[in-house]
């Protein structure tokens, strides 16, 4: 799959590279879903990062159009995402966070590209499409320099895994990885939040097809025909795409657990090389944007709690796979919402900001 054709892909390059390369000192950033969970989080991460930009301009659907949200020090009123609104910012916008699900991003992430921004899009809609890269700013920054306009976000289940695998799969080389996950309500969004926040008092659920209050889904997204979710396989393909090696064995098994923020995952993991838990540990020590919690005698390894508003990736439970001649298990745990989203896609922007202000 491919994204834009030829004539667009011209106009963005050149547009970027020309508005980006020196002449501006500071930038415009759009955010579409800007009330959203994520886009919440959005606002809230740009508040700390405190990036050079004069305008932010915040989009939402109809229902939310018009509302007054007190960012950067200032109000600013909610502008409906439609065609006249994007046009009507012609050359106005350099960057576009985007948290609005697929379907808004298939329709509305090429008009922000025609006039002339960079969309960071947090949906599935464009990860698996050939010219468009899918960026972990610790894992494979570089991928940001071929973007013909948009950069797809990976899952949130997928950016904690590779943050802790690329270290580990540049020292060792790896054959094959086996996750399986236990992913908060929150990725689910505003309704599995509350399916679990109500369900605790009995109430029925309304996004999830059983109670996750005090239960267990094996099912994130829909079943596929061969027995798959689509969460499974978008950190399966996704996994191979980012570290840039299709011969990867990977298989997954993700699940809904009752918990508000933060996935867990253990992953399984053979290498090629052979190596010690001591050598693991210390790659990972070293590992971009990872902290290590690895004291099994006084108790001490990562939960969701841990991790919560922050924006690190955090492993523990390292230890040897005795099963194969050279394999470890690690527990690997991540807001979802703030690197599993909001903060990885800053992130991305802060690269393209740091590369513009280099040329």
């Amino acid at each position: 799959m491919t994204f834009c054709s030829v004539d667009v892909k011209f106009f963005t390059c050149k547009l970027v590279h020309t508005r980006l390369g020196g002449y501006m000192k500071k930038f415009n950033v759009a955010v579409v879903g800007a009330t959203g969970m994520v886009g919440n989080k959005f606002l809230e991460v740009l508040t700390e990062k405190q990036l050079p930009v004069d305008n932010y301009y915040l989009f939402a659907s109809a229902k939310s159009a018009g509302k007054k949200i007190q960012f950067m020090g200032k109000e600013h009123t909610v502008i409906e995402l439609t065609e006249d609104n994007v046009a009507a910012l012609d050359g106005k916008v350099d960057f576009a966070l985007f948290s609005a699900g697929g379907a808004v991003s298939k329709e509305f992430a090429p008009r922000f590209v025609k006039i002339g921004a960079t969309v960071v899009d947090n949906s599935s809609q464009w990860r698996m499409y050939d010219d468009v890269p899918l960026v972990v700013p610790e894992v494979n920054p570089e991928d940001v320099e071929w973007n013909h306009g948009i950069i797809a976000n990976p899952n949130c289940s997928t950016i904690q895994a590779v943050v802790a695998l690329k270290p580990l799969y540049d020292a060792f080389g790896i054959k094959r990885i086996v996750y399986s996950t236990y992913q908060a309500v929150s990725g689910a969004g505003v309704q599995g939040y509350n399916d679990l926040k109500d369900g605790i008092n009995g109430v029925a659920p309304k996004k999830f097809p059983h109670p996750i209050a005090f239960n267990m889904l094996p099912h994130i997204d829909v079943f596929m025909d061969d027995g798959y979710t689509k969460e499974e396989w978008k950190m399966i393909e996704e996994t191979k795409k980012i570290l840039h090696d299709q011969t990867l064995r990977v298989t997954a098994t993700t699940v809904r657990v009752p918990v508000f923020y933060g996935h867990s995952e253990s992953i399984n993991v053979e290498f090629c090389k052979n190596t010690t838990r001591d050598e693991v540990k210390k790659v990972l020590e070293n590992g971009k944007g990872i902290i290590v919690m690895d004291e099994p005698e006084n108790n001490v390894y990562p939960t969701p709690l841990d991790c919560e508003n922050h924006d690190e990736v955090y492993v523990g439970r390292i230890r040897m796979d005795a099963s194969v001649e050279s394999g470890a298990n690690i527990w690997v745990v991540a807001d979802n919402i703030r690197k599993g989203a909001a903060t990885n896609a800053v992130q991305i922007v802060e690269l393209l900001i740091k590369k513009a202000s280099e040329n």
